[in-house]
């Protein structure tokens, strides 16, 4: 297009100009071109939020930017209308200009051909022009406004807001023949060149800020699982049936408050023989400053009605659940209405901010432990989702949500110390049982590593 544009001035009245200013209006043309350049990859780069930041904090031109930005189709508009028609215009006078100024050179080598002059200067011409194009005109400013958005749409809001009203006209007829080709294509729809960052997207910009040291360990930790959060389901999280501490209203009260005396938890589920009846929740408040001893004392009077949800319930409703009833206990149940544990505030934030041990907790061991090189120790209990992530591997959890469930699944039978499982090329051997549960299992993943190498 520039060499066309070269020949059609030389062949009109640019000949006619002196070269020195047709050279001067070239420069003009290549530094108007970078404007336009600088301020599309800046109005597209800033966001909307730093911008309003920058009005808040009363920055010069901030308004400007922000008006440019609310209107960013007709914005964008004007900067590409501006890049073309500067250079086109750059073609039209930059490159005659050049070849007239570089011709008496290769006179003074021996060229006196009219056509060797006139081919020669056009290919040194269109080559200088056309690198001081990219390189001032296109990819500095462009560069310039990627790394530093907000101080770009700033310095180049008070000119681009004159040229949005010059040139508002012709970016009218742009904008709706622009929407007539996308209707053809089946693009209809609100405008903006701005689009909703995807929870993958998010991530991978956390990862990225986390790598620049934009963020800390744990704050990148923090929010990879507050996004995590929404996943998991109240099954997950919860105690299981076989872990929690019953007082039965069967038994003498003696021996209920030995029972709260060794566990000391703060809250307890009292049943009528077994989980399954249910009665209520006692807290160990309510016992302060009475005799539990007593024969007239009857525990049911100081039972709080039980909470129950689904185990299939996500675990941001629970905590909603919690919230409005004010109740730090609920019991999970299955499809069958069987209680299958229960689930606590700290069962719930614990996938947040992680482990939260009060006074009276056992020190636990971590749920995943590496043992070796390709060896790790993992909790029966632990979630096949959090050993997947933490190993990078695959399980097959048709057997439930715990690692220990997988592995009844795929051998099919009830736990033994000594057995092997294979996972995808992972071995997985159980190393402790009780009460037929897998405890502890090793997982080598030693073929991963091998096949990785090769």
């Amino acid at each position: 297009m520039t060499g066309f544009m070269c020949v059609l001035a030389e062949s009109t009245s640019g000949a006619s100009l002196n070269p020195w200013v047709m050279l001067a209006i070239a420069a003009f043309l290549v530094i108007l071109n970078g404007f336009f350049v600088a301020a599309e990859f800046a109005l597209v780069k800033v966001r909307i939020s730093q911008i309003e930041k920058m009005v808040e904090e009363k920055q010069a031109f901030a308004k400007l930017a922000q008006w440019l930005a609310v209107r960013m189709d007709h914005s964008l508009s004007a900067c590409q209308l501006g890049i073309t028609m500067a250079s086109l215009a750059l073609g039209f006078v930059g490159e005659p200009a050049f070849s007239h100024l570089i011709q008496p050179v290769f006179q003074m080598l021996g060229v006196n051909s009219e056509k060797l002059l006139h081919f020669f200067g056009l290919i040194v011409s269109f080559s200088v022009i056309t690198s001081l194009h990219l390189v001032i005109g296109e990819q500095a400013p462009k560069i310039f406004a990627i790394r530093q958005p907000q101080q770009m749409v700033r310095w180049c809001a008070p000119l681009l807001v004159f040229f949005y009203y010059l040139l508002f006209p012709f970016m009218y007829g742009l904008n709706w023949a622009t929407e007539v080709v996308l209707k053809l294509v089946g693009l209809t729809g609100g405008g903006g060149h701005g689009s909703v960052h995807t929870e993958d997207e998010i991530k991978a910009v956390l990862r990225e800020s986390y790598f620049h040291q934009q963020l800390t360990d744990s704050e990148h930790t923090l929010l990879n699982r507050v996004f995590e959060f929404d996943d998991y389901l109240c099954r997950e999280v919860m105690v299981p049936r076989s872990d929690v501490v019953i007082l039965d209203i069967n038994q003498p009260r003696a021996e209920l408050m030995e029972v709260m005396k060794q566990t000391r938890h703060t809250r307890y589920p009292v049943c009528d023989g077994s989980l399954d009846s249910l009665l209520g929740v006692v807290h160990v408040k309510d016992l302060i400053g009475v005799n539990v001893l007593e024969s007239n004392f009857k525990l049911e009077s100081i039972l709080r009605k039980p909470q129950k949800v689904p185990g299939s319930m996500p675990i941001t409703m629970v905590l909603k659940r919690i919230q409005s009833s004010h109740q730090l206990m609920t019991f999970v149940v299955d499809e069958h209405g069987s209680i299958m544990g229960f689930c606590t505030l700290e069962n719930v934030l614990e996938k947040i901010v992680g482990p939260v041990d009060d006074e009276f907790d056992a020190v636990e061991e971590p749920q995943i432990r590496k043992m070796g090189k390709c060896q790790y120790l993992v909790q029966g209990n632990t979630l096949i989702r959090e050993l997947e992530q933490e190993l990078d591997v695959v399980l097959d959890d048709r057997g439930g949500d715990t690692v220990a469930g997988a592995l009844m699944a795929r051998s099919g039978k009830l736990p033994e110390v000594g057995d092997k499982v294979m996972f995808e090329n992972v071995v997985a051997e159980v190393m402790e049982v009780s009460n037929d549960h897998a405890d502890v299992i090793r997982f080598d993943l030693t073929d991963v590593a091998d096949n990785e190498a090769n």
